[in-house]
């Protein structure tokens, strides 16, 4: 089976490096699979998880968008944050999303919804990538 080397990089440095048979991820675009020899392509992200697929398993990496940079070979994500599934601390992003939800429901001016919005959507995909 071929491969192509993934890379997921944040300013924090690297989170994931590997041949894996097939990425999927979640562009601004849609659902994007990518295979070895792929063409070259740029794409922005979603607040979503990058599924790593080599052998039987799958690997999950929960990223709060960034951009995919495709190559035939190689595969680069630059993400803002990026956590594999194992390194998700679950009572953290519990408590982030339980924050996320009061601010939201708070009904003053000082709220910044979108903000909010935001972390929720990052706290839910953070739990959606451990399960």
């Amino acid at each position: 089976m071929k491969t192509v080397l993934v890379n997921v990089v944040t300013p924090d440095g690297p989170v994931y490096d590997a041949d894996v048979e097939m990425v999927s991820v979640k562009a601004h675009s849609g659902e994007l699979g990518i295979l070895p020899g792929h063409i070259p392509m740029v794409a922005p992200l979603e607040i979503g998880a990058v599924r790593l697929k080599q052998g039987s398993g799958t690997e999950l990496v929960a990223v709060s968008g960034g951009f995919i940079e495709v190559r035939p070979d190689k595969v680069t994500i630059l993400a803002q944050t990026a956590e594999k599934s194992e390194s998700i601390d679950v009572t953290r992003a519990q408590a982030a999303k339980k924050r996320a939800e009061e601010r939201l429901n708070q009904k003053t001016d000082e709220i910044d919804f979108k903000r909010a919005e935001l972390a929720l959507r990052r706290a839910i995909n953070r739990l959606d990538v451990t399960k």
